[in-house]
């Protein structure tokens, strides 16, 4: 079995996930991205939580403190990072322009300026909109946050196994879904209609 695979996001953006807040990511790729374009290298990842830039000006007003709340929780040089929730892609949208786009503003916490400064990144490659099924450890796992997860790329390796399963009769943290079924249906159709697919 190989190492977990894990997905880059700020901080706030994994706890909007976590909370049922949102249910989707949007990615153009990171400055070190191999292909210099994002690709979805899994179709199930553990969310990687990142600090050092997020920036407040970029979130909506209502979600500003859920950005101080992550950022209470670390200090720059931070030995272990906590990992607390997994997804799965279920569904990956291409958007091109920005009327598209302003059809997503109320189901995400980024500002309007955020969305638009990611749409406009590499102009010409569209900006990946991925609805993910999100399922929260019942603890979270603390790893050491080794030198090799650090840089602008959005994808890593985990050299150390995650103990998560979905069966509750086990040992191991437990997955739990943040949405149920139902809830979780209702929301990706919401994001279907918003962009007219």
């Amino acid at each position: 079995m190989g190492k977990p695979v894990a997905l880059k996001e700020w901080a706030v953006a994994v706890k909007a996930l976590l909370e049922g807040k949102q249910i989707f990511i949007m990615r153009k790729g990171g400055i070190a991205e191999e292909t210099r374009d994002f690709q979805l290298q899994s179709k199930a990842f553990y969310l990687f939580p990142t600090y050092e830039h997020q920036k407040k000006h970029l979130m909506k007003d209502e979600y500003a403190g859920s950005l101080d709340e992550t950022l209470a929780e670390w200090r720059l040089g931070q030995e272990t990072v906590p990992i607390s929730c997994y997804a799965e892609a279920v569904e990956g949208f291409e958007v091109y322009d920005q009327e598209e786009l302003d059809k997503l503003g109320d189901l995400h916490i980024w500002t309007d300026r955020f969305a638009e400064e990611r749409l406009k990144w590499k102009r010409k490659n569209p900006l990946h909109v991925i609805a993910l099924r999100v399922y929260a450890l019942d603890e979270p796992q603390i790893i050491a946050n080794l030198a090799g997860y650090a840089g602008c790329m959005s994808w890593i390796e985990l050299e150390e196994p995650i103990d998560a399963k979905r069966d509750a009769g086990s040992e191991a943290r437990v997955l739990k879904p943040v949405l149920d079924d139902e809830a979780f249906a209702r929301r990706l159709a919401a994001l279907k209609a918003a962009l007219g697919r």
